[in-house]
């Protein structure tokens, strides 16, 4: 494979070039595209902020970045590819003036210009009026924005109204860095390319679903963002339910972009409403009090530093999913994300129903149902959970519980498994939108969501308390267990 396979050269603009998305995320994962030759040779990358830097000093922050949050040494060779594309501009954002400097490093008769909105949404407004003003974009341009896009479904209007005045909607890439991971697109792949799980995936043979994205961190200095979002707006409303969607939707008529937004937005259009007559039955909201993850003490939600100690935003929900449509009649899918959880865990379990009739009962009383474990972090990978016959000669049939494991990183050893981020930023280099999110897609998520957000704030619906270092609330467990279920832990 060679660069000029996949895509015309690219002006990188990535607007907020000296915060911690970019540090953290995207200069990283465009070190590793360079480092396995996955960028067009004359690919740029522009550093954009209000900063008095320059583009020596952008490339010395680059390399710090590196040093700091790579997880093996820096490669000289790749290092000094890699910092030949660098490049930075001062430039105050608010001011749509100083636009016109973007016309000194950026060709856009030879290069597509691809814009990165890595900056926080009240100034994407900003930057579309002072694009535009300049007149540098044109029918090749893209843009790339991070989530949150809105707080509710009227900001999130306002804010993709700002971009549709400026860029098209085939020109506009929506991240949620989930979609880019290989566990989750394999979804696509597991369920549509084998008969095995094609033909039963429905109701007649699953009994129920759960989705857990666990993380052990706290807040870590975000409170002001966080504690006016919560877990629900932060988690639920994008990483949560796009991994839904893609377990549920349709087999779609292809794998272009129209064909599966549009499955996905039929799902998310199918999902019961949760109201304030229901909402009670249907969601756990929780927040962290002081306990210990991995043998440390950690503090509480409302002891992290700069923390309003009345505050009742949520840190954990739990929620039961009902999908009005004919494949999903009858089968719950549970979905819970939370902060501070005993460790880092992102998984889906697909479980089957039991068998009507049960000729083993010398090994168990009741048959364990099959199961389909998606591992989508730390380790991805699938696990299928069946029952062996256990080996002798006793002329005895013992059963036994065991599983068929499918690790990415043993079966593809000679494959490097990207990241989310090196995934989608490639994809918006070779401007294949498929994985990322449409307008309508954030719209009909956020109608959704918006509906149990209101429906706690009629109710009053407190968090309730859970020490650091647990799976969430009690009423977490009763969430399932009046359905007869548990929790896979």
């Amino acid at each position: 494979m060679t660069r000029n396979d996949y895509f015309k050269p690219c002006d990188l603009v990535i607007y907020g070039a000296l915060g911690d998305l970019s540090k953290r995320k995207l200069l990283i994962s465009l070190y590793r595209l360079e480092k396995h030759d996955l960028l067009e040779a004359d690919t740029r990358i522009i550093g954009v902020d209000r900063l008095d830097e320059t583009s020596t000093s952008f490339i010395e922050i680059a390399q710090q970045s590196l040093q700091a949050f790579l997880n093996h040494e820096i490669d000289q060779n790749i290092w000094q590819r890699f910092s030949q594309r660098l490049s930075y501009l001062k430039i105050d954002l608010t001011q749509p003036e100083q636009y016109h400097l973007l016309h000194s490093v950026v060709d856009a008769s030879s290069r597509v210009m691809v814009n990165y909105f890595a900056v926080s949404p009240f100034l994407f407004k900003n930057i579309c009026k002072g694009l535009q003003s300049c007149g540098i974009l044109n029918a090749e341009s893209r843009m790339v924005m991070e989530k949150p896009i809105g707080y509710d479904l009227k900001s999130s209007k306002e804010i993709n109204d700002v971009v549709a005045d400026v860029f098209h909607e085939d020109q506009v890439y929506r991240i949620d860095h989930y979609l880019g991971k290989e566990t989750v697109l394999n979804l696509l792949a597991l369920r549509f390319a084998n008969s095995l799980f094609y033909t039963s995936w429905n109701h007649n043979t699953i009994d129920h679903i759960q989705i857990t994205v666990g993380e052990d961190i706290g807040i870590e200095g975000r409170w002001d963002y966080f504690d006016k979002t919560g877990q629900l707006r932060d988690m639920l409303q994008n990483h949560l339910l796009q991994i839904l969607t893609f377990v549920t939707m349709e087999p779609p008529a292809d794998l272009s972009a129209e064909s599966i937004h549009m499955e996905k937005i039929k799902l998310l259009k199918a999902l019961r409403p949760i109201t304030y007559l229901n909402v009670e039955e249907k969601t756990v909201r929780g927040q962290y009090t002081a306990g210990y993850i991995k043998g440390q003490s950690v503090p509480g939600y409302l002891e992290e530093e700069g923390a309003n100690t009345n505050s009742t935003t949520e840190s954990f929900v739990a929620i039961r999913v009902d999908i009005d449509n004919w494949r999903w009649s009858g089968v719950p899918v549970y979905m819970r994300s939370g902060k501070r959880m005993p460790n880092k865990r992102t998984e889906i379990v697909i479980n089957f129903k039991n068998l009507p009739h049960n000729i083993f009962k010398d090994s168990f009383h009741e048959l364990p149902a099959n199961k389909l474990v998606i591992h989508l972090q730390p380790n991805e990978g699938v696990d299928v959970m069946v029952l062996n016959k256990i080996p002798g000669i006793d002329g005895l049939i013992k059963l036994q519980q065991t599983k068929l494991d499918l690790s990415f990183s043993e079966t593809f050893k000679k494959s490097r498994i990207f990241g989310g981020y090196e995934k989608l930023i490639l994809e918006a280099l070779r401007g294949n939108n498929t994985l990322f999110l449409s307008r309508e897609e954030i719209e009909q998520a956020w109608t959704w969501v918006d509906s149990i957000q209101e429906a706690w704030q009629h109710n009053h619906t407190p968090p309730k308390p859970y020490p650091a270092g647990n799976w969430g609330p009690v009423a977490s467990v009763a969430l399932l267990a009046r359905d007869g279920r548990a929790w896979e832990e």
